[in-house]
């Protein structure tokens, strides 16, 4: 044994996608951003994506630590995942709106867009982990 736990290249796996589909989101919406916002407005889109990359990286963690077949375990795990996603996704947009760094509209509509492509990535990575400790 390394040490590392199983799981633990499944969540470097996770984190990869959550960066590639929101570099993929942010390039989707860099032009209507900027033609709808303005030029402070990108800045505003990147902050919101990076919002919803910590508030994955963090949900996953849970997620990744599981140990044992206990189906009671996987579910809280999963259930303490959506809570810290959620509650990161809040404490990190309140703290980049009271920044007053970014314009507050195009700030929360990409928190918000992140927060629900995220949630695909999410939902999927934990049905893949629970399928691993199912077999």
């Amino acid at each position: 044994m390394t040490g590392r736990s199983p799981s633990a290249g499944g969540y470097l796996r996770f984190l990869a996608w959550v960066v590639a589909v929101t570099a993929a989101l942010a390039l989707v919406g860099w032009v209507p951003t900027r033609r709808l916002g303005g030029e402070e407005a990108v800045p505003a889109m990147i902050a919101g994506c990076v919002v919803g990359i910590l508030a994955s990286a963090l949900g996953g963690v849970p997620i990744a630590l599981v140990r044992g077949d206990a189906p009671a375990a996987r579910m809280q795990a999963l259930l303490f995942s959506m809570v810290i996603r959620l509650g990161a996704v809040v404490i990190l947009a309140v703290a980049a709106v009271l920044s007053g760094w970014f314009p507050r509209a195009p700030l929360l509509l990409w928190v918000a867009i992140s927060y629900v492509v995220q949630l695909v990535v999410d939902t999927r990575y934990a049905l893949q982990a629970s399928a691993l400790e199912n077999k």
